[in-house]
């Protein structure tokens, strides 16, 4: 007998369902490559070289899921992350700055520019769509400007061999890159969760007026979360150059649809309906394991674009599904929203 809906163990199933069937995926989807693939995808070598790709990308689905959760999108993070890129090498190869204080510069750059963003969508009320993509425009005019549309090449030397250990080195036979994305997760998770920080953004991205009326200082916060999507966005970038060493003006455009597809197929997995950190790493998961068996079965080269931009509406659709059951199912619960608001913001 198939349990209903309504009842609570049809609701209890839903639940696992909706929290952990992207999770499950992933493990079917691995298997799936693993069997069709036995020789080359189910390696050590396969796994640690999708661990080394998709670091960057997952770094980015976890800043772009930052303003997210206070219901503001960020659109300036690929532009961001190719002038934090380009200012990298300019830094390392033609300025000869140590390579720590050019790491730090560019990352508190990549702060600043996210304040920026925050105060642009708050004090001017400025869309975030619009407000992010005009400023992604200036960032993508400032790389210009910088670069004179060329690629930044080190001289003979190369790049300090300590700054390229950032993304080449290994941690427990894996690519330090990979503990980096994890590290990140937790913060993440700790900040939005476990804390007062967390709890008043989700308070702001789910009402506003609500959080207003709490006395939650919602302009304050917006701001916060822009400068933590900024941040992050700059040690995308040291890393992106640390990969790459050599500084190209255009490579950033290339992670903006990736990490935007990771943040909003998060939003569906481990706490559906709202952006959360751990589902956001499950839901990166799933796209490079997908991206690699695709890529491994001798896929053309438009089929990466055509599966993004594919996983980008259906991971949009299933996060409006999310958010619309879950606000069901608080209209059917018992009116406490009054109480759990002042809870919320104590």
């Amino acid at each position: 007998m198939t349990p209903s809906p309504h009842s609570p163990l049809g609701r209890r199933l839903g639940h696992l369902v909706g929290a952990y069937g992207l999770l499950a995926l992933t493990a079917l989807l691995f298997l799936a490559f693993s069997l069709a693939l036995p020789d080359t995808f189910p390696t050590l070598d396969n796994i640690s070289e999708i661990l080394s790709n998709q670091s960057i990308p997952a770094l980015l689905a976890l800043g772009a899921m930052i303003p997210i959760v206070t219901g503001n999108f960020d659109l300036s993070i690929g532009y961001g992350l190719g002038l934090a890129h380009v200012m990298t090498m300019q830094l390392l190869a033609n300025a000869a700055w140590p390579w720590p204080l050019a790491c730090l510069v560019v990352v508190a750059g990549g702060a600043v520019v996210g304040t920026f963003n925050g105060i642009v969508v708050e004090f001017a009320k400025i869309n975030s769509f619009i407000a992010t993509l005009g400023t992604g425009s200036i960032l993508y005019a400032l790389t210009g400007w910088i670069t004179n549309g060329a690629r930044i090449i080190p001289g003979p030397q190369g790049l300090p061999a300590a700054f390229t250990d950032l993304y080449d080195s290994r941690f427990l036979g894996l690519p330090v890159c990979a503990f980096y994305v994890l590290a990140l997760t937790a913060v993440l998770w700790l900040l939005l969760e476990r804390l007062p920080l967390g709890r008043y953004l989700y308070v702001i991205g789910s009402n506003l007026r609500a959080a207003d009326l709490l006395g939650i200082p919602s302009r304050r916060y917006v701001i916060y979360a822009f400068a933590g999507s900024g941040l992050v966005v700059g040690v995308a970038g040291v890393l992106l150059a640390a990969q790459q060493r050599i500084g190209n003006p255009s490579v950033g455009l290339d992670y903006l649809l990736p990490a935007f597809v990771g943040a909003l197929l998060g939003s569906t997995a481990i706490k559906p309906g709202r952006p959360n950190a751990l589902g956001t790493l499950v839901a990166v998961v799933i796209l490079a394991i997908g991206l690699a068996g695709i890529g491994q079965f001798g896929a053309q080269f438009w089929v990466t674009p055509l599966f993004n931009g594919a996983t980008l509406l259906l991971a949009v659709g299933m996060a409006g599904y999310a958010a619309r059951r879950q606000l069901r199912h608080r209209r059917a619960e018992p009116p406490r929203a009054h109480h759990d608001l002042r809870k919320v913001a104590s």
